[in-house]
């Protein structure tokens, strides 16, 4: 297939390094045309370390020269630039070419999903969905990692799969966009309060009961808005959130550790260096949640922590000392 990576981030350019040893035509568009210009000179990405980026791919800042062509433009950009990204691509797109998030988040202010900004912006196009747990700097090296695509169209689906497959990187397929786009974009949250967790010095009990409880509340979020509770279970529920949890290569989880050893939020961002999809998630989940009536103590805690300036030891026990409940009682 010929295909377009909208977004040169490390998830971005590893999909686009990944795609073209599937033998697809790939082109790379870049916001910045320094950046395209080190990739088209050096094959080198800043930070993807030890890293040669394919030489026949076409490395662009012009959108129109990248998805000249092209039947699947893939958005890779920040969540919160995907309104933007997708304000720019309405005005040159053609109807017949097909849309693949594979950014993950909320958009603050609207609660509106990503393919839900996509699809107010370009109505037209199918879009789709990609998640599931799958840290760039492994896919850049080819380990083994698995992902699910979601479309509405199962066959459309069923075709990305081809795609995107090969035999160090295995998708599924399923018609559930709302409960993958949830699921990717709610473990971001979690992910924060695990970092927290280790920042402050906790352990494997305590990292292992939020990823439980974080994982009911997601899945309560989604249902309410009309995913399938059984996705919550799969590679873009549980799978992404054990991954963004435990790994140092999350900068969310590096981002929480630096808050729970008491940095501020600003000092903790600028450490990491790449943008912490979870702060903003934070705030849009947390307004979701108020919206849709679901309980989401975890959620709630982490907004008070974040925006709130509460300490996150304090945090903790408010979390540790709620009512007691059933845990199949349907609370939270």
């Amino acid at each position: 297939m010929k295909i377009c990576v909208l977004g040169s981030g490390t998830w971005g350019s590893s999909v686009a390094k990944l795609l073209n040893e599937n033998g697809n035509e790939v082109s790379l568009w870049s916001y910045f045309e320094e950046e395209a210009e080190k990739l088209r000179t050096t094959h080198k990405h800043l930070f993807l370390e030890n890293i040669t980026m394919p030489e026949d791919i076409l490395y662009s800042s012009s959108m129109q020269e990248c998805i000249e062509g092209v039947e699947v433009i893939i958005l890779a950009t920040p969540s919160h630039t995907i309104r933007q990204t997708a304000t720019t691509l309405s005005k040159i797109i053609k109807k017949d070419q097909i849309i693949t998030i594979i950014s993950k988040g909320i958009e603050e202010g609207t609660f509106l999903r990503l393919s839900q900004i996509v699809k107010e912006l370009i109505p037209d196009n199918i879009v789709s969905v990609m998640s599931g747990p799958s840290h760039a700097e492994e896919v850049a090296i080819g380990l083994p990692t698995t992902n699910v695509i979601a479309c509405e169209d199962i066959e459309i689906a069923r075709n990305l799969q081809e795609a995107f497959m090969n035999e160090k990187f295995r998708i599924y397929t399923t018609s559930d966009v709302i409960g993958v786009e949830v699921g990717g974009a709610l473990k971001n949250v979690i992910a924060l309060c695990a970092g927290i967790s280790d920042g402050l010095g906790y352990g494997d009990n305590t990292k292992a009961a939020l990823m439980t409880r974080g994982i009911a509340e997601i899945t309560r979020l989604g249902v309410a808005l009309g995913g399938k509770s059984e996705t919550f279970a799969g590679l873009s529920g549980i799978g992404d959130l054990i991954v963004t949890c435990t790994s140092m290569h999350s900068r969310n989880r590096r981002a929480g550790i630096l808050l729970g050893q008491g940095k501020s939020l600003d000092e903790a961002q600028a450490e990491v260096k790449m943008v912490v999809e979870g702060v903003k998630t934070t705030l849009a989940a947390y307004g979701l949640s108020k919206k849709m009536n679901v309980e989401m103590p975890i959620v709630n805690e982490a907004y008070s922590v974040l925006f709130e300036n509460k300490p996150a030891m304090e945090a903790v026990n408010s979390l540790m000392s709620r009512d007691r409940i059933d845990e199949q009682g349907g609370r939270a």
